[in-house]
């Protein structure tokens, strides 16, 4: 009888835990961000899987958290990669002048108050990608603590944003101006592209050629783009089909120093007709 009583209570405990742990997994799927679940997965088997932070990497850290304590903005200014990327259409920071003006715009004092303030605990390396702190919000390159990215977006960027994106759609032909959000802008040496992503996760793929403007009726328009992303490092295709012809939009992040930043492909019956660089159009 006793041994029967031992058996249902060890039952029971294993019930418990079996439960605890799936309350934790729910915790954790509720505090991810929506905005792509396939790539946060990518990131966070990456997370899952790097070393533990190497002694000179907490230094390096530990320094970036001393520039913002101390607020220095000169000294910030030698720590960052640039061009700075913004979220489209905010233009890029060009250089270490234009960061000093704009260094508010884009650390407000939330984050200035989140790097000063955080713990070691809060960064981790991701592989090759670098340093990240908390889920993302900036990240530094693992071998001298450079700035590479700023993901977190200030009240005043977001206003910005918002203005930009109102500015832009004004000045589209009549037919392109739904969407949820402007991705890009692209020229080759024939064709004048934008991208928009659409309210249905889809995204829009729209030309002209190159000589032509935005307000004029576009030359295509597709309105099916998947966006395919290729490693973890930033780099995706959006690809559109029309029949028997494919158009895959490659943005190169990461690649060879004079890789261009956009390739188009284009495919007829999957043989590829089309291959040519482009450069991105940031106003």
């Amino acid at each position: 009888m006793k041994y029967i009583k031992l058996t249902f209570i060890a039952f029971g405990l294993l019930l418990l835990g079996c439960n605890q742990t799936d309350s934790n997994k729910q915790s954790t799927t509720k505090n991810e961000k929506p905005i792509d679940t396939a790539y946060n997965s990518t990131l966070q088997d990456e997370k899952a899987t790097s070393d533990e932070l190497k002694e000179y990497e907490i230094d390096i850290i530990k320094a970036v958290i001393t520039l913002f304590k101390e607020k220095d903005i000169n000294r910030i200014s030698n720590k960052i990669s640039y061009p700075l990327y913004r979220q489209y259409p905010i233009p890029p920071v060009k250089d270490k002048e234009e960061f000093k003006k704009r260094f508010s715009e884009i650390f407000d004092q939330i984050l200035i108050d989140k790097i000063a303030n955080s713990k070691i605990s809060q960064w981790s390396e991701v592989g090759w990608r670098g340093i990240m702190l908390d889920n993302g919000d900036l990240w530094m390159a693992n071998s001298d603590g450079i700035i590479t990215t700023v993901n977190y977006q200030s009240d005043f960027e977001k206003k910005y944003r918002t203005n930009l994106i109102t500015k832009d759609r004004y000045n589209l032909h009549v037919s392109l101006k739904t969407f949820q959000s402007p991705v890009y802008k692209i020229k080759t040496n024939k064709y004048l592209i934008r991208i928009d992503e659409l309210s249905n996760n889809k995204y829009r793929y729209a030309s002209w050629k190159v000589d032509e403007k935005e307000n004029s009726r576009p030359d295509m328009v597709l309105n099916n783009g998947q966006w395919e992303h290729l490693g973890s490092g930033g780099n995706h295709v959006i690809t559109f089909v029309n029949g028997i012809y494919t158009y895959k939009v490659y943005r190169n992040i990461v690649g060879e120093d004079n890789s261009p930043n956009i390739t188009l492909e284009i495919e007829k019956n999957g043989e590829i007709i089309l291959t040519a660089d482009g450069t991105l159009i940031i106003e």
